[in-house]
């Protein structure tokens, strides 16, 4: 299916689905149009659908794409061709229209250099992390929403060497990591087979002779699976989790891992994450600026 199909039944956003420079697309419920460009969140006034289109326009995307929405199942998440991420809700549970949500992601993929030129983080930050790559030690990047945890982890996976063995997994697929042995894996939460959880992914990727695991977001019970597989020899792991600082970024991990050992006490779950993390990297996100403002090996910041 190309991304062609899709633009017909989103004719009001079509100029901001083909836009190189539009990060994100923000369709609310009062029928606002909003998008993030450059860093910056704008109103576009003159844009909105006609009463009843952008729902219809929804219903035929789910459908094409063999997804159910409608007021029974009025949650739709899915990949558009061109790689970026939509979600929608529409009533009940938003009101009076549906709410649409798009997150684009850029054609090229980003380099160490663009990152430093952007000022995300230094020349120096950007030669630690790499190196720290390069000899395996294991990384978790935490920040908020979209303050460029993807990002990075991509640019930082340019470091890992050719000839390893690298196995992915992610909720949405959307990290393009430009190495030659690469095996991507997506879960499946949202089929009407059975569900293929983050931990199910994880726990069979093991059985694949990974020499680097890359989980696109750590935020379940797979926490548990992962410190595990890092503290039996898997080293080189690099991960997200959303965390407001380096120090909640741990604290997360070790809280995310009592879900599926609830009789874990919470010191040694946090224990158990000191021991597997080499370092955390928080990114915050200001006034539209992405920026690293703390590498923390884990007994000091760096």
């Amino acid at each position: 299916m190309s991304f062609e199909v899709i633009i017909p039944f989103l004719k009001p956003i079509e100029q901001l689905l083909q836009s190189k420079t539009i990060t994100e697309i923000m369709v609310n419920p009062d029928n606002s149009i909003w998008i993030e460009e450059k860093g910056a969140i704008r109103h576009l006034p003159e844009l909105h659908f006609d009463d009843g289109a952008l729902l219809t326009g929804l219903e035929v995307i789910a459908n094409r794409f063999g997804k159910k929405l409608d007021a029974d199942s009025p949650i739709l998440n899915l990949r558009l061709p061109d790689g970026s991420r939509m979600a929608a809700m529409i009533p009940p549970v938003v009101n009076p229209r549906p709410l649409l949500t798009i997150r684009r992601f850029s054609s090229r993929g980003y380099t160490l250099d663009d990152l430093i030129r952007s000022e995300m983080l230094t020349e120096e930050q950007g030669t630690m992390l790499t190196t720290a790559v390069r000899t395996g030690e294991n990384i978790l990047i935490s920040g908020g929403t979209g303050s460029g945890k993807s990002t990075l982890l991509g640019v930082l996976a340019d470091a890992i060497p050719e000839n390893e063995r690298i196995l992915l997994i992610e909720d949405t697929a959307e990290l393009h990591i430009r190495k030659p042995h690469i095996v991507s894996t997506e879960s499946q939460t949202d089929t009407h087979r059975s569900d293929i959880t983050f931990d199910d992914l994880l726990k069979a990727v093991l059985r694949h002779r990974p020499d680097r695991i890359i989980v696109g977001e750590v935020r379940g019970p797979e926490a548990r699976t992962l410190l595990d597989a890092m503290n039996t020899g898997h080293r080189g792991t690099l991960a997200t989790i959303h965390a407001s600082s380096a120090d909640e970024a741990l604290r997360r991990l070790a809280g995310l891992t009592i879900r599926s050992a609830p009789n874990l006490q919470l010191s040694v779950a946090e224990e158990d994450a000191s021991r597997s993390i080499d370092l955390i990297v928080y990114i915050s996100r200001r006034d539209g600026r992405r920026r690293i403002d703390d590498v923390k090996r884990i007994g000091k910041s760096v």
